[in-house]
């Protein structure tokens, strides 16, 4: 019997499945870079300006890029580059970095017309953009009139990801109003695929490296097992249904998607909250007034849902999981391949995805 250890939170955890019930297992591709390599990407970076680095999400790959250009700035005797991050990771961050020289603080939503500002994040796939990039990351944050715009631009109301779609065309148009500047990163579960520096509005092109790569012809399959693949992409329900989204197309009809998100911090965002609430019904996503962040979201799941069934394991009580939003909710990976076994049959083969957030079925 094989032992395939998913991401779940801050761990990971083992599905056990026996080899005539694996149909195959997914994982994301692409060569990573060696350090070499990482440096010479990053030569591009001022660092003898004064520069103060926003960390937008705390993922591996974003630490190992800021580590190097911290430990360029040792070699060169160059003053180290100032780190804000949000509140609510502000003690991540200070684990993450341990050197007591280096300034970490809270970032002040003020600051957004700061020119030292560098903003660093990942570039990954997303419903409603096609790519979630340092442009759409902060026109979710700071431009909320301007997410009614983007949404009404939307695709249809199934999720889009890995696509050219008109509604990242509204990010950039947001980021092309401020001097600041963006270190994107393209990276697997190996490391660092690929970066790019510059403006938010320009940075977005790695999205075409991550597609190259994340791009994987899968077909059709009755039953899937997602996991993000990382612990920042499982924290919410609202973040890792990205995964989902980016598996969708390669669940038969009438199948079963099973996702493995800890969601530690919940639901994640207004609407998913409103809806579970009682506060928001399904016909005010059709032609809302205004945007209420995580609109999406709901929207996709709730027409996804129609198509195939989606079963979770997490944290989360069942009172939001199951009685108001429709998914099956699971204790453990064991007991979801007790379910499907028993309910798919002895023989059900199943597909093993082991880095949802970064890879793209079609």
């Amino acid at each position: 019997m094989p032992e395939i250890w998913l991401s779940y939170g801050p761990t990971e955890v083992v599905l056990d499945i026996k080899a005539e019930n694996l149909e195959r297992q997914i994982e994301s591709e692409g060569q990573s870079l060696n350090d070499s390599e990482l440096v010479l990407k990053l030569q591009s970076v001022d660092l003898t300006k004064p520069t103060e680095i926003v960390i937008l999400e705390s993922t591996h790959a974003v630490k190992k890029v800021i580590s190097v250009l911290l430990e360029t700035c040792n070699q060169k005797s160059l003053p180290k580059p100032k780190i804000l991050v949000d509140k609510s990771n502000l003690h991540l961050v200070k684990n993450m970095f341990s050197d007591p020289t280096i300034s970490i603080s809270e970032f002040d939503n003020s600051q957004l017309t700061n020119a030292n500002l560098v903003f660093v994040g990942e570039v990954e796939f997303d419903g409603l953009f096609g790519y979630d990039t340092v442009s759409t990351k902060l026109l979710r944050r700071f431009g909320k009139e301007q997410m009614l715009e983007a949404y009404e631009k939307k695709n249809g109301n199934l999720p889009h990801p890995g696509e050219d779609v008109s509604a990242i065309e509204v990010a950039k148009k947001f980021t092309d109003g401020f001097e600041i500047s963006a270190l994107e990163i393209a990276a697997n579960s190996s490391g660092v695929i690929d970066v790019s520096i510059g403006h938010p509005s320009s940075t977005m092109t790695l999205s075409r490296s991550l597609s190259s790569m994340a791009t994987i012809d899968a077909g059709k399959h009755r039953i899937l097992f997602i996991s993000t693949g990382k612990e920042s992409s499982n924290e919410t329900l609202n973040k890792s249904l990205s995964a989902l989204w980016n598996c969708a197309g390669a669940v038969k009809e009438e199948g079963l998607a099973i996702l493995l998100t800890e969601c530690k911090n919940g639901l994640g965002s207004e609407s998913l909250l409103q809806y579970a609430e009682g506060r928001m019904s399904l016909d005010r996503l059709k032609n809302p007034a205004k945007y209420v962040d995580g609109m999406e979201s709901l929207l996709f799941l709730t027409e996804l849902q129609k198509q195939f069934q989606i079963g979770i394991v997490s944290i989360l009580p069942h009172y939001y999981t199951k009685d108001k939003l429709g998914l099956i909710p699971f204790g453990g990976t064991k007991e979801s391949m007790e379910y499907v076994l028993k309910t798919y049959g002895e023989r059900q083969k199943a597909v093993i995805v082991s880095d949802g957030s970064r890879v793209l079925l079609r």
